[in-house]
């Protein structure tokens, strides 16, 4: 497991995202004579982290209308999780189904004991069990790295630096104009509205791509058949070709969660966080010692 540099990860993630949402606060406190904006723009970052790290799994389960199955319903997801999770020396976690036709799978849950593992009903009936596996092992490598802090975090604080960067631009700059064209004011709106959300991105992008290979590899270790897991990538960017999730903001909220982009190919901005497909299946054959032909 990778759980070192998930804990690395994080530190370094909110530690550079509060910087800049301090910053932020900081030049719209000084550009518009309010010094109580610093501390309250920090205190809401703050407010928006815990909630996200509080509630994020009853949030995507509730924007994918997931509903909890129990062992007597789904008896082969229970057997695969439990005998994983025993692998692994972890709790087992919670099991959720989604009523969506488009194939893909994400786990939730602040931590280990907490955690949650939901399949759409598409990927329940485009996958064999040998394939699911492979994805069950992924998902349970992102409980037990803890990656859906580090993601759900991210998300709460990049979100709110756009929405600062917004407000910079209305507020500030109208007091820019009051005060005869401050251009502190102008420089401080550009540099927050273009510069930090893009920057927020590019971390969010970075932990993403890294986050993903590594439950990939973490995942292929797990069920010891890293085939399994690029047959199943394989089929799923098929499956969501055809299957594509509706474009939402409430999807687009939760959707970097997922194994794949659950939108399909289309361009969405969110989704620059999944690596490659290819380079995913390249990487899971490597382990695997297969050269394919």
């Amino acid at each position: 497991m990778h759980q070192h540099h998930g804990r690395l990860r994080t530190a370094g993630l909110l530690a550079f995202l509060f910087a800049m949402l301090l910053l932020v606060g900081a030049v719209i406190a000084y550009a518009t004579q309010t010094p109580g904006l610093i501390f309250v723009f920090g205190l809401i970052g703050l407010v928006s982290v815990a909630y996200s790290y509080w509630n994020s799994d009853k949030i995507a389960l509730k924007a994918m209308k997931a509903y909890p199955v129990t062992r007597e319903q789904a008896p082969q997801l229970y057997q695969m999780v439990e005998e994983l999770a025993q692998r692994a020396q972890q709790p087992a976690p919670r099991i959720f189904i989604a009523p969506s036709p488009t194939p893909n799978a994400f786990a939730t849950g602040r931590n280990p004991e907490n955690g949650v593992v939901c399949f759409t009903e598409g990927i329940l009936n485009l996958l064999n069990e040998r394939e699911l596996r492979g994805v069950t092992g992924h998902e349970l490598m992102h409980v037990y790295n803890r990656d859906i802090l580090i993601s759900s975090v991210a998300a709460a604080v990049a979100g709110f630096l756009t929405t600062i960067s917004q407000f910079f631009l209305l507020f500030g700059g109208g007091r820019g104009n009051n005060q005869g064209g401050n251009p502190l004011a102008l420089v401080g709106a550009i540099v927050a509205v273009f510069l930090m959300p893009v920057a927020a991105s590019l971390i969010q992008m970075a932990v993403s791509r890294t986050r993903e290979y590594d439950a990939d590899a973490d995942g292929a270790a797990l069920t010891g058949d890293p085939l399994a897991l690029a047959s199943a990538l394989d089929k799923l960017e098929r499956g969501i070709s055809r299957y594509p999730l509706k474009e939402d903001p409430k999807h687009d909220a939760h959707a970097h969660m997922m194994i794949a982009n659950p939108f399909g190919g289309k361009a969405k901005k969110l989704f620059s966080t999944h690596p490659p497909m290819p380079e995913r299946i390249a990487r899971l054959e490597a382990m695997a010692g297969h050269n394919p032909s």
